[in-house]
């Protein structure tokens, strides 16, 4: 039996978070383990997760600016960041009212049924004329860049991007050669 992950920092919110965890129970979210915590879906779409921290522990709700918030318990925990997420903070078990968790958890599971979500935004990739020049210089280079899936050639172009000198491109185009030749990614390297 593989051991549950909780996020719990400090190892001081067992209690209060098997108690959200009963509450949670109560409805129709499966539970999962993402990122080293505890998840709570439906429909394979994140909805709630729970955790504890330093000074509090916490529900937090995926999409919770969609949620009413009538008893205006949420905060964005990381203001001009952080788009949907809200979380709920407690400080003890007492500060648990369950009839009120779960009307939350409950709209919750509402506004994700009803398909209500932030959708990331795309961010365009970065141009860098100095490997641009050089992808048109070298067939041989360009066909086997463009081989590559655009997620993997995005890393390539903000890696080049990101270089403020012309001696720093210089010596990043001859790391990245040999990669984009060999159809390696910039990162794959990390991702074993």
């Amino acid at each position: 039996m593989t051991e549950k992950k909780t996020w719990d920092k400090v190892n001081q919110w067992g209690e209060e978070l098997t108690l959200l965890r009963e509450i949670i129970q109560k409805t129709e979210l499966i539970e999962t383990n993402k990122w080293g915590g505890e998840i709570y879906t439906i429909n394979n779409k994140n909805v709630i997760g729970i955790g504890g921290f330093k000074n509090y522990f916490t529900i937090w709700f995926w999409n919770g600016v969609f949620l009413k918030d009538e008893a205006k318990v949420l905060v964005n925990a990381n203001e001009g960041v952080t788009k949907g997420l809200r979380q709920w903070r407690f400080i003890s078990a007492a500060d648990i009212n369950e009839k009120l968790v779960l009307h939350y958890i409950n709209e919750a599971i509402a506004n994700e049924k009803a398909g209500l979500s932030i959708k990331p935004e795309k961010k365009e990739a970065m141009q860098c004329n100095f490997f641009e020049n050089e992808l048109n210089k070298d067939s041989k280079l360009k066909a086997a860049f463009e081989k590559f899936s655009p997620y993997k050639q995005k890393e390539f172009w903000e890696f080049m991007a990101t270089s403020k000198q012309e001696k720093t491109k210089v010596t990043r185009l001859e790391k990245i050669r040999s990669m984009i030749m060999e159809g390696m990614g910039l990162n794959e390297k990390y991702r074993k």
